[in-house]
């Protein structure tokens, strides 16, 4: 079967007229039959979300404190929805008896899954489809991955060449217990259910119409991006673009599903396609994917002469981090110098003691802290068979007065990677971004 799986956001479901876009995008291609909800996301800036009333009626039970108030909003969301709608589905029955559960001491993840639940049920009957718990499927472990047990028996369970219905963000834990994904949830089940059903792609609905080359909070009216890889978006997350989760890519990235981002209110747009490699055909106007950047790091710059010579001189160093459960961004290096790039918040306080150790262990020469760095990552594909990227990257930040402090570049030549003062951040990705973007 050719088979589309679609994940719809929470402003895609936020109320009974995007249902009705919903419902029309599915109609529209019959391929479009494994449909994996959100809860309801805002309307307006002054709504509550509904999972934080979710978790508020959780915590107000704990507390033997009286739920009228949060409990009374999430009824009355999703009652209206259903009679706007025309449905009669029993929500407020289902939303009753939940309410019955979290005053008998459900657990917080189950609390906090019946936003997806309650829209899966509402969404199934609107779209006549047949509605699936991911709890009697969706194994997750205890670190909070899904259990690769789970393909096999979700796929089973989806064989039928019909519609299904089942909500994003849950599962069931080892203990049979609902569990939630940590973040980025509803996405994660969207590539786990595409991935079981077998299905040729992955699209994920929400309200952007695909993603961006630079963030628009910084760069004005940054270009789209028709097609992207895994490995660029993979980079672009990581230094803290608003892309897809690295665990919402995975389920589909390991057998090569592609994934499309598309606008539920502008369902005619393209949107981002996301590949395992780009089309022969796909121009992108550009050198480079995207460009993204990231503020709070600190480096600690090690230096000792016959560095090279000393066996396992940064196996040491680099256990120093590992013992105090401090995770390594980036690790640039010379002949006699080793730069330890780390997050300012996994760092924390413990810089002294950790510059202190260093001294101890290894007699470096000198050991200095840069406190404060921004990072600044250049991503594409295709800069491994362009000559001057480099060029034309460092040549931007002179122009723009920026002063580089750190250069980084993998063997993968995915990246660049270069770290500057934080004042000089939004400067640098602009001026980067027009060096490349006409």
């Amino acid at each position: 079967m050719n088979r589309i799986a679609c994940k719809f956001g929470g402003t895609s479901l936020a109320d009974a007229a995007q249902m009705r876009k919903v419902k029309a995008i599915v109609e529209a291609d019959a391929r479009r039959q494994i449909i994996v909800p959100s809860a309801p996301g805002k309307r307006t800036k002054e709504d509550p979300k509904v999972t934080d009333l979710l978790y508020l009626c959780h915590e107000m039970a704990e507390m033997h404190a009286d739920l009228t108030g949060p409990f009374g909003m999430l009824r009355q969301r999703f009652v209206e929805i259903e009679a706007e709608l025309g449905l009669a589905v029993g929500i407020a029955d289902a939303i009753d008896a939940f309410l019955g559960q979290v005053r008998a001491g459900c657990s917080r993840d189950h609390a906090a899954s019946r936003g997806e639940y309650f829209s899966g049920l509402l969404l199934a009957a609107f779209l006549g489809a047949e509605f699936v718990d991911p709890h009697d499927h969706i194994i997750i472990s205890s670190t909070g991955r899904v259990d690769p047990i789970t393909y096999q028996r979700l796929g089973q369970r989806l064989v039928e060449d019909r519609r299904y219905v089942i909500p994003g963000f849950y599962g069931r834990g080892p203990n049979g217990d609902v569990k939630t994904f940590s973040r980025g949830g509803s996405d994660i089940s969207g590539a786990i259910v595409a991935r079981a059903a077998g299905a040729e792609l992955y699209e994920n609905w929400t309200d952007v119409s695909g993603l961006l080359m630079a963030d628009p909070r910084i760069i004005d009216s940054p270009r789209p991006m028709a097609e992207v890889t895994y490995r660029e978006i993979r980079e672009l997350s990581y230094m803290g673009a608003t892309v897809l989760h690295d665990e919402a890519i995975l389920p589909v990235r390991e057998i090569g599903t592609p994934i499309c981002i598309k606008n539920t209110n502008r369902p005619d747009h393209p949107g981002t396609r996301i590949v395992a490699r780009l089309s022969e055909e796909e121009d992108k106007g550009t050198e480079i994917a995207g460009i993204a950047g990231k503020q709070g790091f600190s480096m600690i710059c090690v230096e000792k002469s016959l560095m090279n010579a000393e066996v396992g001189f940064a196996f040491r160093l680099l256990g120093i981090f590992q013992r105090r459960g401090i995770s390594i961004e980036h690790c640039p290096s010379s002949i006699d110098g080793i730069n330890v790039i780390v997050e300012q918040k996994y760092l924390g306080d413990a810089a002294p003691e950790v510059i202190e150790e260093i001294r101890r262990m290894l007699d470096p020469d000198s050991v200095t802290l840069v406190p404060d760095l921004a990072l600044v990552a250049v991503v594409g594909e295709g800069m491994i068979h362009s000559v001057g990227i480099a060029a034309k990257v460092f040549a931007a930040l002179r122009d723009a007065g920026v002063n580089v402090r750190v250069i980084n570049q993998g063997a993968s030549e995915v990246n660049i990677i270069v770290g500057v003062h934080p004042d000089d951040f939004q400067r640098a990705l602009r001026s980067i971004y027009a060096a490349f973007v006409a």
